[in-house]
């Protein structure tokens, strides 16, 4: 039984009363919970889940710097930087809090066992099954024997509470997980199975419940989200439909999709729905068609294009944003240079560029041709700033327009910063109105990151 702030009989009667007890709390104090997440949208969105689904059986959520009793590391491991740095910060965790229950749980654990197995965890969980860790948590404060429950993915989605949102500006909800693709370069399928959708009801439930609680806009995320709806006879534009009815819920945003799944005859769908932000994370990782071709992507540079000018086509006004990588095995510098240029005709919003990382188990890891470090690096920075040039344009253009915004987070001068349906970054002066207004604005000069805006 590991002495956890010199207190261990208090801890094992309170962790067998975390079972029971409702969510509210536990008359002695409740065990503090802290939870560090590494990686993508989804990942955070579980990480939401996990700490409710904590809170319901008595537990108390601390920020991850928090002096706690359990270190949940929520890791990711798409790239060996995403596993080292989960490995660190539990190896942080145990060094700074001697005693504490540390967890680590999610993709890493579920795609490498072994390796997750050495950062000393005491309870190491993978991406499936997660509602039996209270359960774990009390079963070690009680034995002091580490837990290993690392189960094959299951076919059928698994089901999380829904989240309470902060600040309930917007709600990201998950209504897809796992992916079908075999990309050279990445390990997901390994870590999250194949592609399984959400039950409709489900997600049109608590679509409902985050509207009655205020929230405004809903974000639709998911390992693979174009694919969502192609194992239940459903669909992603079915959905947006659906979630439109939804009384109280203003906006409806869809994270990252891929060009190659998404069709004419669903775009055509998605901009007979006002709700839509007209703002689409359309995957892209090279605009060179050899690079593509290398990469395993199902899509050319020119079907990307196609894609790209359907959705802006059908929904006047809408932004692109993208992922790019850098420095892909075999990739000359005519590829980078052609990739560059792909990029810059498409005129996106925003573009996260990541030096390509060599991930084991990955058939790109295998390839000839691997490229030094620093050039991955010079070849990042270059496309980032032609990137950023083209964001400050097109922030720059926006003066004068009229744009609803969210407002999310509020300043100390009684600014606000938030975003518009586009997903423009507009910061206001707004000292009469709440954060998670919608509000009417006129668009002014772009000051760094941020478009000042009038109220109107």
């Amino acid at each position: 039984m590991p002495e956890l702030h010199g207190r261990p009989a208090r801890y094992r009667r309170r962790a067998c009363q975390n079972l029971m007890q409702s969510d509210q709390g536990i008359a002695n104090g409740p065990l503090k919970v802290a939870l560090y997440t590494l990686g993508c949208k989804v990942n955070q969105t579980e990480s939401a889940a996990l700490a409710e689904m904590l809170r319901r059986q008595g537990y108390e959520i601390v920020a991850p710097g928090e002096k706690a009793d359990v270190y949940i590391v929520n890791s990711c491991t798409v790239t060996a930087e995403g596993s080292a740095k989960s490995r660190r910060w539990l190896r942080r965790a145990k060094r700074d809090n001697p005693g504490a229950v540390t967890v680590m749980t999610g993709c890493f654990p579920q795609a490498f066992p072994q390796e997750a197995l050495a950062s000393g965890a005491d309870i190491l969980t993978g991406a499936s099954h997660r509602r039996r860790l209270p359960g774990h948590i009390a079963g070690f404060l009680e034995t002091g024997r580490k837990i290993i429950d690392i189960a094959p993915q299951d076919a059928a989605f698994e089901e999380l509470p829904a989240a309470k949102p902060a600040g309930h500006t917007r709600a990201f909800l998950k209504v897809q997980d796992g992916c079908n693709r075999r990309c050279a370069y990445c390990v997901i399928p390994v870590a999250r199975g194949p592609s399984r959708s959400r039950a409709e009801g489900e997600i049109l439930r608590d679509a409902a419940l985050y509207a009655r609680e205020g929230t405004k806009e809903i974000v639709l995320t998911g390992i693979n989200l174009p694919s969502y709806g192609l194992d239940t006879g459903k669909s992603l534009a079915g959905l947006v439909e659906r979630l439109a009815e939804i009384e109280g819920l203003y906006r409806i945003r869809l994270s990252s999709l891929d060009p190659d799944l998404v069709r004419r005859e669903d775009i055509e769908r998605f901009a007979a729905v006002p709700k839509l932000c007209p703002q689409f994370h359309l995957s892209l990782q090279s605009g060179s068609g050899k690079t593509l071709k290398r990469m395993r992507r199902p899509y050319t540079p020119e079907e990307y294009m196609a894609a790209a000018d359907a959705l802006r086509s059908a929904l006047p006004g809408a932004m692109l944003t993208t992922d790019l990588i850098v420095g892909f095995p075999g990739e000359s510098e005519a590829d980078f240079e052609e990739s560059v240029q792909f990029m810059k005709s498409l005129r996106f919003l925003k573009v996260h560029v990541f030096p390509f990382s060599s991930r084991k188990g990955t058939p790109a890891a295998e390839m000839q041709g691997q490229i030094p470090r620093a050039e991955k690096e010079r070849r990042a920075g270059r496309m980032q700033r032609q990137a950023d040039v083209i964001r400050a344009e097109i922030l720059g253009a926006q003066q004068g327009k009229i744009e609803e915004v969210l407002l999310e987070t509020p300043q100390d001068d009684g600014r606000f910063t938030g975003y518009t349906r586009q997903y423009l970054p507009v910061c206001c002066l707004a000292p009469r109105h709440r954060q998670g207004e919608i509000i009417t604005v006129r668009l002014g000069k772009a000051v760094g990151e941020r478009i000042d805006a009038e109220v109107l």
